[in-house]
C-alpha cells in the first residue's frame, strides 16, 4: 500500500466513527430511545449527596418512594402518597399538615432504632 491508500483509509474510518457517533447523538437528543409511555415506573428526581450517594423519587403506580442510593445498597427512605394530578389548582388539592424537619427526622430515627 502507498501513503495515498493507508491515508484514505484512515480518513474513511475515522468518517464512519464520526456518523456513528453523530447518529447515536441525534437520536438520543430526539427522544428515541426514551422509555415506553406505558412504564408503571418514573424517575421524578436526584440529588447528589456527594461522592456516590444519592436521593431519589421513584413513582410506582399508586405511590412516591424516596430512596437513598449508595455503591453499594439502595435504601427505602420514605413512602409518599401519588403526586396529584397536573390539572388541579392549589385550592383544589388537600390541605396536608406541614411537617417540621425535626420531627420528621426524630421518627425516622426511632424507626430505625426500632
Amino acid at each position: 500500500m502507498i501513503e495515498a491508500d493507508i491515508l484514505r483509509l484512515i480518513t474513511s474510518l475515522f468518517f464512519i466513527i464520526a456518523l456513528i457517533l453523530a447518529c447515536a447523538w441525534i437520536t438520543r437528543r430526539s427522544g428515541w430511545l426514551r422509555a415506553a409511555q406505558g412504564q408503571s415506573i418514573k424517575l421524578a428526581g436526584t440529588q447528589s449527596l456527594g461522592g456516590r450517594a444519592y436521593v431519589s423519587i421513584v413513582e410506582v403506580e399508586d405511590a412516591r418512594l424516596v430512596i437513598g442510593v449508595t455503591g453499594n445498597q439502595v435504601t427505602l427512605l420514605h413512602t409518599m402518597p401519588p403526586s396529584p394530578a397536573p390539572g388541579l389548582k392549589q385550592a383544589d388539592r388537600p390541605a396536608a399538615e406541614p411537617i417540621s424537619f425535626a420531627s420528621s427526622l426524630t421518627r425516622v430515627l426511632s424507626r430505625r432504632r426500632a
